[in-house]
């Protein structure tokens, strides 16, 4: 059988994509743009819009388990077409489903926890890879430029997100839980400054703004007021969630999770300058 991917040019779905490759399972991986996605050979690559049910028709046949994305479209706004997609599933005789956590309720979510088949939320706190926001600042001024420099967090390696998501679409005991993933160790700014610069072998600064800089630094860059909102609240209060370790990744993998350093040094090149 075949496990179904969606959102697999994302960070977190390439990474199921390719744990999955490497256990030797058979692979599909749905995207809008077939035509300019690149995967791994054997991956079979087919098009459909999580956001139009009317495109995924076929896409579940001959598919066991399924990783879903609560979030989709052009300006991967909430789906709100989790019934008609849990229904084509069901249909296909899906047995298992992952699905991401987006950070808060959602409709699609909500209909996989309704629906009768055997599924697993993925609850990742804050991505090791959103550190690549940084590197254009880092490559020409040397600097980080954020506001609570003294915020915590046990960022977590996207492929070990990957792994935990793979272990759930493939194995038994798992349905119905919640796995809430983090990295090992919590982490400061300076912390995860140093650890680039230790990378990149190059010095970087860290520049404290106050919240009134960083939100006119963020609504110049284009970024939405809701998501501008969404930053200083996580930011200035984050929840314990965010800035706790879980076993869940040595628990789930039975391997360790990765540090940020592991990570700073694989993609130390993305931060140097040119």
């Amino acid at each position: 059988m075949t496990v179904l991917v969606t959102g697999a040019t994302g960070s977190v779905g390439r990474e199921i994509v390719r744990e999955l490759l490497e256990w030797g399972e058979r692979v599909r991986a749905l995207t809008r743009h077939p035509e300019s996605a690149s995967f791994p050979p054997g991956v079979d690559v087919v098009g459909g819009d999580l956001t139009d049910p009317d495109s995924l028709r076929g896409v579940f046949d001959g598919v066991s388990a399924a990783h879903l994305i609560t979030f989709g479209g052009e300006l991967f706004a909430p789906l709100t077409t989790g019934p008609q997609i849990i229904d084509l599933a069901e249909r296909a005789g899906v047995r298992r489903l992952t699905v991401l956590h987006g950070g808060g309720a959602t409709p699609l979510e909500s209909a996989v926890r309704a629906s009768g088949l055997d599924w697993t939320v993925v609850m990742p706190v804050e991505f090791m890879s959103n550190a690549l926001e940084w590197a254009p600042g880092i490559k020409e001024h040397d600097e980080v430029r954020e506001p609570y420099a003294d915020r915590l967090s046990a960022m977590v390696h996207e492929g070990d997100i990957g792994a935990v998501a793979a272990v759930a679409l493939t194995e038994e005991g798992h349905a119905g839980r919640e796995y809430l993933v983090t990295g090992p160790e919590v982490l400061s700014l300076t912390d995860k400054t140093k650890a680039i610069a230790q990378a990149r072998g190059r010095a970087v600064a860290l520049v404290e703004l106050t919240p009134e800089e960083a939100q006119a630094q963020w609504r110049a860059s284009g970024m939405p007021e809701d998501t501008v909102a969404f930053l200083v609240d996580v930011y200035g209060n984050t929840p314990p969630e965010g800035r706790t370790v879980t076993d869940v990744v040595p628990r789930v993998t039975g391997r360790p999770a990765r540090t940020f350093a592991e990570w700073a040094a694989a993609h130390a090149e993305a931060f140097r300058a040119e």
